[in-house]
């Protein structure tokens, strides 16, 4: 058996928009909802929930019968637990809050097996189709898609570093801590904010990659997509549920003959 390919990464890499939607409820149904409702890739995000690497297993399982592709956010830049994440088969991850080129190298070295990294070896993995996959060691990495997310001032300093760096695929803005490394908390539709987050996109597809982001702001949408953003998440389930709820329990008790 031949190791899956990475449908998205070859994506973005060519440069073809890639619509994505944010999956923070630990509920596996909820994501194949999602992963039916035609978006081209998902984000299970156990950065910002209280899922675990078991929990975005059952995600991932939710997914895979679909087309949209599942990507992972770790809780963080942990090689421990990005080891776990890649054997249960995620074969993309976004490592939260990379500040430098330093850290965009350890996050290299998590995904890559010995000698170019530090990944440890099992062969018997949901990865490698319990072992069905010839010379996974050798084509894993050919087919794992890391993208780094940029959120900080210190990011946005040493970005070209980060860029060069050897191993890293994709790199994503994110607008949430940004607006608050910059002094703008919780305001990510400061001016400020938003000038970087273009800038940003801008200087990432300069440097040969991908770039990615994400934004509720649907005015702002189109300028980050014009700027360049290749993989752009458009919504976050946690968001469309509340916009529902709120919308339907004020139709019913403002006016019920509606």
């Amino acid at each position: 058996m031949d190791i899956p390919k990475n449908e998205f990464k070859a994506a973005i890499q060519a440069g073809r928009q890639q619509i994505g939607f944010w999956c923070t409820i630990d509920d596996s149904l909820m994501t194949e909802m999602a992963a039916g409702s035609g978006f081209d890739w998902l984000l299970i995000d156990a950065e910002h929930t209280a899922m675990d690497p078991k929990a975005v297993l059952a995600h991932l399982q939710a997914a895979a019968p679909y087309p949209a592709h599942a990507m992972v956010r770790p809780s963080s830049l942990d090689p421990a637990e990005i080891k776990k994440l890649l054997d249960l088969g995620a074969q993309s991850l976004l490592i939260p809050y990379v500040r430098n080129a330093e850290e965009a190298a350890l996050a290299a070295a998590a995904v890559d097996y010995a000698p170019g990294g530090i990944r440890g070896l099992a062969g018997i993995t949901r990865a490698a189709r319990f072992g069905a996959v010839d010379d996974y060691p050798r084509k894993a990495r050919d087919e794992i898609c890391l993208v780094v997310q940029i959120e900080t001032r210190s990011a946005l300093e040493d970005l070209d570093a980060i860029l060069a760096t050897p191993g890293v695929d994709a790199a994503f803005v994110g607008p949430a801590d940004l607006a608050a490394s910059l002094g703008h908390h919780g305001n990510t539709s400061h001016p400020d904010v938003q000038a970087a987050c273009l800038d940003a996109i801008r200087r990432i597809r300069a440097a040969g990659k991908p770039a990615g982001f994400l934004t509720l702001d649907v005015d702002f949408l189109p300028e980050a997509m014009e700027a360049g953003s290749c993989f752009t998440a458009v919504d976050v389930d946690t968001a469309v549920l509340r916009r529902g709820t709120l919308a339907t329990a004020a139709r019913w008790k403002t006016d019920p003959a509606k």
